[in-house]
């Protein structure tokens, strides 16, 4: 198994990388970090998936909670307003996917008749 020679080297490279740039203040923020993550994946959700009607939902919400991880960890506002704004902004999402403007999941698998 060559593979799994791998992963204990590969580990401590990017560990120690982390580690070496968190030591000399070059990474951000470990919050930062995760609320730039977490709005890379909602958007590659909603470009990889397409708009349709499981995307247009969680790609949305995951840049959202990226973006109020950030606002909280910044103090620009607080949880309460951070989670009362977070509640619209998924119903809006809720009621938007099932509109009949936003398509189903194409699955990939021929239809059956």
């Amino acid at each position: 198994m060559p593979h799994a020679s791998l992963a204990l080297p590969l580990f401590l490279i990017v560990f120690g990388a982390i580690w070496f740039l968190k030591a000399t203040g070059i990474l951000p923020a470990t919050a930062t970090l995760v609320s730039i993550s977490l709005m890379i994946a909602g958007i590659a959700v909603l470009v990889m998936d397409g708009v349709n009607k499981q995307s247009v939902v969680s790609g949305p919400m995951l840049v959202y909670v990226g973006g109020a991880i950030y606002l909280y960890n910044n103090y620009l506002l607080g949880f309460s307003p951070l989670l009362a704004l977070g509640m619209m902004v998924l119903g809006v999402l809720l009621l938007l996917s099932r509109s009949s403007v936003v398509p189903y999941k194409k699955t990939g698998f021929p239809e059956e008749k």
